[in-house]
């Protein structure tokens, strides 16, 4: 059983409301060895990047305006890392912000670093690795910033963290090159195998009956978007990605991969029975395999020896649409654009899967986009030093930018913003088109867009998004599916490199090339790791299973060897007996003329999409198959 471990009585949380604002600010320290252990979140055992030898990651907590102090340690083995600290502006401090080769050289193995900033955003938040592949593997944990005047605080008696997070069985080492090669299914992102709660399948929270939560959710996910929901209890939500809103009342909310939400929950009065609290992926991944587990289920329990029920089928799914909501400062929108940008994304199965903007499929530089922008004086404007592959925009100081964003694509993707939160000015239904031809005005849009640091964007829709560029760094904005990221669906925004080049001017950064790159293969560590771990009995069966094989190819080779030696015999003879050759070039062309005949069965026997939907259907004789989408399949590009 887990019981939720992260908890504010009601005598702290008054005791903490109680303190003065001016209360000097701490300094938060942690230290993180970062290296593979071993966990089962779900009952099945795989190795994990974990830190301090433990699996979940801690979570950073801190008070606003406390200074955060993580020193890491790189024990990964054979494999950089980095840590971005998601939905922190880093204002300031564009170098702590984490992405490898843009930001920051990754940390080599067996390095440290020390990354340093302010808590200046009150709110959840999270953290994750930036290198390929490492936080599906487990490199994640939330980070939250408490507000001693949070603008709810006198509604609500305790306080509950959460995290909801897809899981893979497999390591992204395996995963990553089977799907850039395009060997999954239709090209299809690896879907995850289980759906997690608080890094767990059995989470339970205990109540109190009549008292209100409220309740902080991260999504963590690589791929999978996430609906939430409280049986028999309505959520008011106060606050999306660190930006209070006003009160909103629903009973469903949806979070894309790196979103998150915080909402109030009251308990029911009675003690009679305990509620399930759901998390469920996005229901298409059902449809590609069935063998994914994609709900899972916690419960608020008000009756420790009552039954824990299983929660409701529901008909469909009707979230709250998170552009509706409106923030709590009431920040206007924003005036119409000085610079815009434009991006239309797509997808092509060319040599391997590859998503791109605009046509350019990112590929991170060999010198840190960074480095470049400080190292570089006045041609620091010149977008096209960062390098095509880059996908670079420079935009100037104080301005304020727009983003459109074209899906045409069939599937949603959540987008995030480094360095800055947004204004969703706008967002299409699906299949809308384009923007331009839309004939939307200014008049049309919120007159205080909520704000958002990672946003979804509809399939085969568009967006419009609205910030003003007053923090000068170096600022990735990519999709926040882990797949996509790996293929190149980013951008990188170099913001007022003139201004970023003053704020620097007393602290320089190491400039040039990183180390090289690394072997990626983490599964050798890993691979060590479950060796050590396996039974006694299992390794002895490994090692005579290993001596087997050699004693099979030993065999083999001397097959082989003998089979040479004769058909080298068989030349010779040949050779001398030419007065057999007429005979031998008959019985060639007769194996000839059968070899062609099998060739003509061979075409006429294989399957056609026609015989396809036969299969599909089953018949007396024949068992019907799985189910199998045929719109997916273009035979006339598969031949049959």
């Amino acid at each position: 059983m887990a019981v939720l471990s992260w908890s504010v009585s009601a005598l702290t949380l008054a005791l903490s409301l109680c303190l003065p604002q001016t209360a000097s600010a701490r300094t938060v320290t942690y230290d993180f060895n970062i290296s593979w252990v071993l966990a089962n979140p779900d009952g099945f055992g795989r190795p994990t990047i974990g830190v301090n030898g433990q699996w979940p990651p801690p979570t950073i907590a801190a008070d606003l305006g406390d200074t955060v102090v993580v020193n890491v340690v790189n024990s990964l083995g054979n494999q950089s890392t980095a840590l971005h600290f998601h939905g922190l502006f880093m204002n300031g401090t564009t170098e702590l912000d984490g992405p490898a080769q843009v930001n920051q050289c990754p940390i080599a193995p067996g390095s440290s670093f020390v990354y340093q900033f302010k808590a200046s955003q009150p709110g959840l938040y999270w953290y994750h690795s930036h290198v390929q592949g490492q936080y599906p593997d487990g490199l994640r944990a939330p980070l939250l910033i408490r507000d001693p005047n949070h603008p709810y605080r006198g509604q609500y008696d305790d306080e509950v963290l959460l995290s909801v997070s897809d899981w893979y069985h497999d390591q992204m080492a395996h995963l990553v090159p089977h799907y850039l090669h395009g060997g999954s299914m239709m090209s299809q992102e690896p879907v995850p195998d289980a759906n997690l709660l608080n890094d767990t399948q059995d989470m339970r929270i205990p109540v109190v009956p009549d008292r209100t939560y409220l309740v902080r959710l991260v999504n963590m996910a690589a791929f999978a978007g996430q609906y939430f929901w409280v049986e028999d209890h309505s959520i008011r939500i106060v606050e999306v990605d660190g930006v209070y809103t006003k009160p909103a009342e629903t009973d469903m909310i949806f979070l894309s991969s790196g979103q998150r939400c915080s909402f109030l929950v009251t308990t029911q009065s009675g003690r009679d029975r305990n509620y399930p609290l759901v998390a469920s992926m996005n229901p298409s991944l059902s449809k590609i395999r069935n063998s994914a587990s994609q709900n899972v289920t916690g419960w608020l329990v008000y009756a420790p020896d009552q039954p824990l029920p299983q929660p409701q089928v529901l008909d469909n799914f009707d979230p709250l649409d998170d552009t509706t909501l409106e923030p709590y400062d009431e920040m206007p929108l924003l005036p119409p654009p000085g610079q815009s940008i434009v991006l239309s994304l797509g997808m092509s199965h060319a040599g391997g899967i590859k998503w791109f903007f605009n046509t350019t499929r990112y590929s991170a530089p060999e010198i840190p986009s960074l480095y470049t922008a400080l190292s570089s004086g006045p041609n620091a404007t010149n977008h096209s030093i960062y390098g095509v592959s880059t996908n670079p925009f420079v935009l100037q100081h104080n301005a304020v930018v727009e983003i459109i964003v074209y899906n045409h694509h069939m599937v949603r993707h959540p987008f995030h913003l480094h360095g800055h939160n947004f204004q969703a000015v706008y967002r299409s239904p699906k299949k809308a088109g384009s923007f331009f031809d839309s004939g939307l005005v200014e008049a049309d849009f919120p007159r205080m867009p909520m704000r958002r640091d990672t946003l979804l964007l509809e399939n085969g829709g568009f967006m419009v998004l609205r910030f003003r560029a007053d923090n000068p760094g170096v600022w990735l904005f990519h999709c926040h599916m882990e797949w996509h990221v790996e293929t190149g669906l980013v951008a990188t925004l170099i913001e007022a490199p003139l201004e970023l080049q003053q704020l620097h001017k007393d602290r320089p950064l190491p400039q040039g090339l990183c180390g090289s790159p690394d072997s990626q293969q983490p599964e050798q560590d890993a691979a060590v790791l479950e060796e050590e771990h396996k039974p006694a009995s299992e390794s002895q069966e490994s090692k005579n299973a290993s001596r087997s094989s050699m004693i099979s190819t030993a065999v083999l080779l001397m097959v082989v060897f003998i089979v040479a030696m004769a058909g080298l015999a068989l030349a010779v003879q040949l050779r001398i007996r030419k007065t057999h050759r007429g005979s031998i070039q008959q019985r060639s062309a007769a194996l000839d003329a059968d070899f062609q005949i099998e060739q003509q069965h061979l075409l006429e026997s294989s399957t056609s999409c026609e015989s396809m939907e036969v299969l599909q259907e089953g018949s007396p004789n024949r068992p019907a198959k799985p189910p199998l989408d045929l719109e997916d399949i273009d035979c006339g590009r598969r031949g049959r």
